[in-house]
């Protein structure tokens, strides 16, 4: 009960300072604790010995607007119904009258229509109500909860301008650069803005650009969600789509021709292409949201944005890792060479030899390298002379950042520029605290880059490309290699 207490009382400290005060994961109450250990994991503060919490949830929590342990709890029981609801479903289809067919699961673009309008398009659209009816009034001092969610207009002129198309007032009057995140001073009226740039005090995206984000995607998917033809004859066959992709000249073979009726009945190749996009897309996410922060006061959290990093990006490798181990599985089990004759598929095992010899070669360059420039200036610090390190600096990436407004490198181009018409504009009409933010050393946006940086990206580009070249070989060797043409007639 007192640990309870303790980890309310500081969540509720927290949300009146979050940036000096450290959220807490949880009490520690392992009974093997000696005394020198509890003071040592007891912080300023506490009633006891605590963990940090790193994870980030703290920030998120604050920026969609549940600021109590009420609102948690609450929360955590509508995701409870959610999940018995589920549950149900899943019990439901397991039944012999509702079990559907194998059919059913190819016919891909009444699933494809399905996956984009409902799963992407109706999801994205039930965010944004969240941001424009929870998160933004409570960025603003106003907290909308079940009780008076239906008499708290969301904007002035409520939604009616929205839903006329005639919502350019929803853009007008934006918070202001002095708002106080979480209170009313200094803020605006617009739920939906295209400012760009980050909130001067939290140092994150503004939350109206994000309601505009997410509301744009709805709009976009919904409508995509209509594109493919299924019972009424009308919109795009995905079969035709991919058939008509054949390379002019027919100098790469029969284009996509075979390919939808290879994914379509391969179960795994289809688990491949979704993991794949999976890894990628959880890699991305690992870099911006250190780079374009979402939720408020993470920037400055800089051991928390190292362990957001670590995170996503071990994920993408373990979902990348499985990727290639189901595009293996179906080389094995479900390709079919006479269905794909001379398509992408037959000839990227046609040319196998070559893709997977180049990737060797990138990763001996990369590692000889790397390692040797390692290697020489431990060696130069070892022996007391470290002004003969090799030290080079990564210029180009220097220069991106250069043109995107960091003025610390010294390049004069673009918005480092203090005489070029896009720095002018970058202070009045577009980005407001866009330039104050990324030069400032006290958050993650624009890190500040040198030698090291250098080092270690290649460093990281060595583990990549060796790991690449491991799996792609074990994908397109899996039917069979020099070494064992017949592999795929051996069963293990």
């Amino acid at each position: 009960m007192t640990s309870r207490v303790m980890m309310i009382l500081l969540k509720n400290t927290w949300i009146q300072d979050p940036l000096h005060v450290r959220p807490i994961a949880h009490a520690i109450w392992d009974p093997h604790f000696g005394q020198p250990a509890v003071e040592a994991f007891t912080r300023g503060g506490a009633l006891g010995p605590v963990n940090i919490a790193y994870s980030g949830v703290y920030q998120w929590w604050y920026t969609i607007g549940l600021r109590t342990n009420e609102d948690l709890y609450t929360g955590a029981l509508f995701l409870l119904f959610l999940s018995a609801l589920s549950l149900i479903g899943g019990w439901l289809h397991l039944q012999p009258k509702w079990k559907p067919r194998v059919s059913w699961f190819k016919n891909a673009e009444s699933r494809l229509n399905h996956h984009l309008s409902g799963l992407f398009g109706v999801s994205s659209l039930a965010w944004t109500g969240h941001l424009v009816h929870v998160a933004i009034p409570a960025s603003r001092g106003e907290y909308v909860r079940w009780n008076n969610f239906l008499s708290v207009l969301p904007h002035p002129q409520g939604l009616g301008p929205l839903l006329r198309v005639s919502g350019i007032c929803m853009l007008k009057t934006p918070d202001s650069s002095s708002h106080l995140f979480g209170t009313s001073q200094g803020s605006g009226t617009a739920i939906l803005t295209l400012l760009g740039g980050f909130h001067p005090q939290t140092q994150s995206l503004w939350l109206t650009d994000m309601a505009h984000h997410h509301l744009a995607i709805a709009i976009l998917f919904l409508i995509a969600g209509h594109m493919y033809r299924t019972n009424f004859g009308i919109g795009h066959s995905i079969k035709d789509l991919l058939e008509a992709h054949i390379p002019p000249g027919g100098r790469l073979g029969r284009g996509h021709k075979g390919l939808y009726d290879t994914i379509n009945n391969s179960i795994h190749f289809q688990l491949g292409l979704a993991l794949a996009s999976l890894g990628v897309i959880t890699s991305l996410v690992a870099q911006h949201m250190y780079s374009l922060p979402a939720y408020a006061f993470i920037a400055q959290d800089f051991t928390t944005q190292a362990a957001l990093y670590t995170h996503h990006q071990y994920i993408a490798g373990f979902i990348m890792t499985g990727a290639f181990a189901h595009g293996a599985i179906f080389f094995i089990r479900d390709y079919n060479p006479e269905q794909n004759e001379d398509n992408v598929l037959a000839r990227m095992l046609d040319h196998k030899e070559a893709i997977i010899s180049h990737l060797s070669w990138a990763s001996l360059f990369l590692g000889f390298h790397t390692l040797g420039l390692y290697v020489h200036n431990d060696v130069m610090l070892a022996f007391g002379t470290p002004e003969k390190q090799i030290l080079i600096e990564p210029i180009f990436a220097q220069w991106i950042q250069s043109a995107h407004g960091k003025t610390s490198y010294g390049f004069d181009v673009l918005l480092s520029s203090t005489n070029g018409p896009a720095f002018n504009a970058g202070r009045s009409i577009w980005l407001p605290g866009w330039l104050n933010a990324i030069n400032e050393n006290s958050n993650s946006l624009f890190l500040t880059i040198g030698p090291g940086d250098f080092l270690v990206h290649h460093a990281i580009a060595l583990g990549l490309h060796t790991t690449t070249l491991i799996l792609v070989k074990g994908a397109l060797d899996a039917r069979g290699s020099k070494l064992m043409p017949d592999k795929k007639g051996f069963r293990v």
